[in-house]
C-alpha cells in the first residue's frame, strides 16, 4: 500500500487568503464533456437569502498513479464580497461542495462531498477554516506511552452522548481516570449525512464531524486523555460507506452499472455501499486515513468495524493487508522520533489494532496482524444465564477464559501478543439489566431495564473485570444505564435515536452501589498482576458448582493466587473448594470473610451471597 499525497488533496490554505482544492475522480474527464467546480460560501452567510455561494472552475490534469485529477486555487479577499454584509474574505470557516456538470449527458450533480475534507459543515457540506492555527500539543505528549494490551481497561463512548461535545467530554476524563479506565474506544467521529447518527455510514474519513466539534477539539481530547494516562482508539468503518459518499454518489449517477474505481465487493456486505479493496485506490485511501489519524491526531490505534466486509483471507487485498501495512508503517515511523515513540516500550510495540468480528475472533487473531478483537461469546453466554438458562454457566466459564483466542502468534519475523475484549454490554446491545426485567412503557423504543434489579448485575461485572482479556465497559454501564436497543438491522430506531448518558444515575442508590463495585474491581485488577496477565483456570464441576448457579475460576501468577466465586442465584450459596496453597486468604471486594490458616489440599467451605461474588487471594511465598 502507498500513501496518497494529501498535500494535493482536499481543501488547504496554502498561504493567507489563498485556498487550494484538489480532487481525484478517476474516469471523469473533460474529454467526455465533464466540467467540475467548487461552490463555496462563508459559514456565516450560508443561511442568508441575499448572499449566494461562489463557484470556481476547476482545471483538469492526470495523476500518474490514480488518473483524473481536478484542482483550483480560490482567493479569499474582502474586496470580492458579493454584498456589504457578507463575511466573504474574513477569517473563519467556509463551507463548500463540488458540482459536476455534463451538458451532453444532461448531468448536473450538486452536493458532492469532498472525500479528503479535513473539516465538515452542516449535513453534506465540507469545510475549511481560513486562518486556521494548528493545535499546540502539550509537552507531556512527548512522554506518553501507549499501554500494553494487558494493562488496557476500555471504555466505549460516543462523544455526543457521553458529554454532549468534545469540550464537555474532556471535562469528564478525570472521572474515567479515577474510575480506572486506561483506554477509550471512541465511536466514529467521521462525517455522516445525519445530525443524529451512530456514525457507521461515513461520508468523510479525514476529519471530525461538526456535530462533535472541530479537529483541534479532538486533538485536545486525545492530548488530555494521554495526560490522564488514557489511550484513545478510534472506531474505523472501512467496509462500507453512505450512498452519498462521493465515490458512490458520483459514479452511480454518471455511469450506473459500470466499473467503479472505489466501490464494489471485497467480501460479504451488509449495509450502505461496499468498498472494494481489490482496487489500489481504495486500499491506498484507507491506509492513508489510518496513518493520517495516527500522525495528526495521535490516536493509539483502531477498532475496525465489521471486518468481515473487507476480509478476503490472510493474504488478500483487504483487512489483513491493511492492518499489516499499518503495523509496518507505524513501526518504521519510530525512526522519525517525536510522537511515534509512544508505541514503543523497550522491545514491545503497542499499536492497538482491534478486529470487530465477534463470532470468530480467533481467526482474525491467528491470521492477521490484529492484536486484539471483539468477541461475543461472553456476552451471549451471560445473557442466556441472566434470562434463566443456568446451563449456559459452563459456556460463560469457558468464555471468561478466552479459550478461543491465541496468546502469542509469530507472523513473518514478528511476534505479536494477542488477546480479546471482554464485555456484557456495547453500543450494539441493550443494557445488560434489560435481561432481568423491563419497564412497561407501551412504546417499544422507550422501554428500559428495571433498575430496581441492578444488584443482579454484580456477579457478571465481577467476572468480566477479573477474567482473562481486556474488559470493556459501555458508557454509563458502571452506574446502571438501562436503555434498550432494537435488535440488529431492524430499523432506524437503532442508529438514529439520541441516548445521552444520564449522569444523575450516578447519585442514585443503584448507581452508587455499582460504581463503587466497578472502582473496587478495577483497583484489584490494577494492583494484582495475576488479573492482568496471569493464568486463568475455570473449575468446571457441574455437581459442585454450576448446579447451584455458582461459577468458580482462579487467576494465578507465579507466587500469587486468587479464587473468584460468583453466585448468580436468588439465594446465598455454600460450596466447598480445595485451595492449592496454604496460607491466609483475604476477601478482596468487601475486606471480610477472611479464611485463616488454609491448609492446601483440604476442602474449605465458602459462602457466597445472592447475586454477588467473592474474591479470596493470598500471596504464595
Amino acid at each position: 500500500m502507498e500513501l496518497l499525497n494529501l498535500d494535493n488533496l482536499g481543501a488547504r490554505e496554502i498561504r493567507p487568503g489563498l485556498l487550494d482544492f484538489g480532487l481525484l475522480l478517476p474516469g471523469i474527464s473533460p474529454d467526455d464533456g465533464y466540467a467540475l467546480s467548487v461552490r463555496i460560501i462563508h459559514q456565516h452567510d450560508q443561511f442568508l437569502q441575499d448572499i449566494p455561494p461562489s463557484d470556481f472552475h476547476m482545471s483538469h490534469g492526470m495523476d500518474p498513479v490514480y488518473g483524473d485529477y481536478w484542482s483550483t486555487k480560490v482567493p479569499v479577499d474582502t474586496r470580492d464580497k458579493p454584498t456589504k454584509k457578507s463575511a466573504w474574505g474574513l477569517a473563519g470557516r467556509y463551507v463548500y461542495r463540488y458540482v459536476l456538470k455534463n451538458s451532453r449527458k444532461k448531468i448536473d450533480l450538486d452536493w458532492i462531498i469532498d472525500p479528503f475534507a479535513r473539516e465538515f459543515g452542516t449535513g453534506k457540506l465540507s469545510a475549511i477554516t481560513v486562518g486556521y492555527k494548528p493545535y499546540a500539543w502539550s509537552d507531556a505528549e512527548n512522554d506518553w506511552k501507549t499501554p500494553a494490551l494487558e494493562d488496557l481497561v476500555v471504555y466505549e463512548l460516543m462523544i455526543s452522548e457521553f458529554g454532549g461535545s468534545i469540550d464537555e467530554a474532556v471535562l469528564r476524563l478525570d472521572y474515567l481516570a479515577d474510575l480506572g479506565i486506561t483506554c477509550i474506544e471512541v465511536m466514529p467521529v467521521s462525517n455522516t449525512a445525519n445530525t443524529v447518527d451512530w456514525g457507521y455510514m461515513p461520508t468523510g474519513y479525514f476529519g471530525v464531524d461538526e456535530r462533535f466539534g472541530k479537529r483541534k477539539d479532538f486533538q485536545s481530547f486525545v492530548d488530555n486523555a494521554h495526560q490522564q494516562g488514557i489511550a484513545v482508539i478510534l472506531d474505523a468503518v472501512y467496509g462500507h460507506t453512505d450512498e452519498c459518499f462521493p465515490y458512490a454518489y458520483v459514479y452511480d449517477a454518471v455511469s450506473p452499472g459500470s466499473e467503479n474505481p472505489f466501490i464494489g465487493l471485497t467480501a460479504a456486505s451488509y449495509v450502505g455501499k461496499s468498498t472494494n479493496f481489490h482496487k489500489k485506490f481504495t486500499r491506498d485511501f484507507f491506509f492513508t486515513a489510518n496513518m493520517f489519524w495516527l500522525d495528526r491526531f495521535h490516536v493509539d490505534g483502531f477498532r475496525y468495524d465489521c471486518v468481515s466486509e473487507y476480509y478476503d483471507g490472510p493474504e488478500g487485498d483487504g483487512y489483513a493487508n491493511l492492518v499489516y501495512n499499518t503495523y509496518r508503517a507505524t513501526n518504521a515511523a519510530m525512526a522519525s522520533g517525536g510522537h511515534w515513540q509512544r508505541f514503543f516500550r523497550g522491545d514491545e510495540f503497542n499499536l492497538i489494532q482491534c478486529a470487530e468480528k465477534p463470532e470468530s475472533p480467533g481467526e482474525f487473531l491467528e491470521k492477521t496482524y490484529s492484536n486484539t478483537a471483539w468477541q461475543s461469546a461472553t456476552l451471549n453466554a451471560a445473557e442466556n444465564v441472566a434470562r434463566g438458562h443456568p446451563e449456559n454457566l459452563t459456556g460463560l466459564g469457558h468464555s471468561l477464559g478466552l479459550i478461543c483466542c491465541p496468546e502469542v502468534i509469530t507472523c513473518n519475523t514478528d511476534t505479536l501478543k494477542k488477546t480479546a475484549f471482554q464485555y456484557i454490554e456495547n453500543h450494539d446491545s441493550s443494557r445488560f439489566i434489560c435481561n432481568f426485567g423491563m419497564t412497561r412503557d407501551p412504546d417499544e423504543l422507550m422501554r428500559e431495564g428495571d433498575r430496581s434489579l441492578c444488584d443482579r448485575v454484580r456477579p457478571y461485572l465481577i467476572g468480566l473485570i477479573l477474567a482473562k482479556g481486556i474488559p470493556l465497559l459501555w458508557q454509563g454501564q458502571e452506574f446502571g444505564e438501562n436503555y434498550s436497543v432494537p435488535a440488529p438491522f431492524t430499523g432506524r430506531g437503532r442508529v438514529h435515536i439520541f441516548r445521552p448518558m444520564r449522569w444523575d444515575y450516578f447519585y442514585t442508590a443503584e448507581g452508587k452501589s455499582l460504581v463503587c463495585l466497578v472502582r473496587k474491581l478495577l483497583q484489584i485488577r490494577k494492583g494484582n498482576a495475576r488479573f492482568r496477565h496471569g493464568e486463568h483456570y475455570f473449575y468446571n464441576h457441574h455437581d459442585n458448582y454450576q448446579s447451584k448457579n455458582v461459577l468458580l475460576f482462579s487467576r494465578s501468577d507465579h507466587d500469587a493466587f486468587s479464587l473468584i466465586a460468583l453466585n448468580f442465584s436468588d439465594h446465598e450459596q455454600k460450596v466447598w473448594f480445595t485451595f492449592p496453597h496454604s496460607g491466609n486468604y483475604q476477601e478482596e471486594i468487601h475486606g471480610e470473610a477472611t479464611l485463616s490458616v488454609v491448609v492446601a489440599d483440604q476442602s474449605h467451605e465458602l459462602i457466597i451471597p445472592r447475586h454477588d461474588g467473592r474474591v479470596w487471594s493470598t500471596a504464595i511465598r
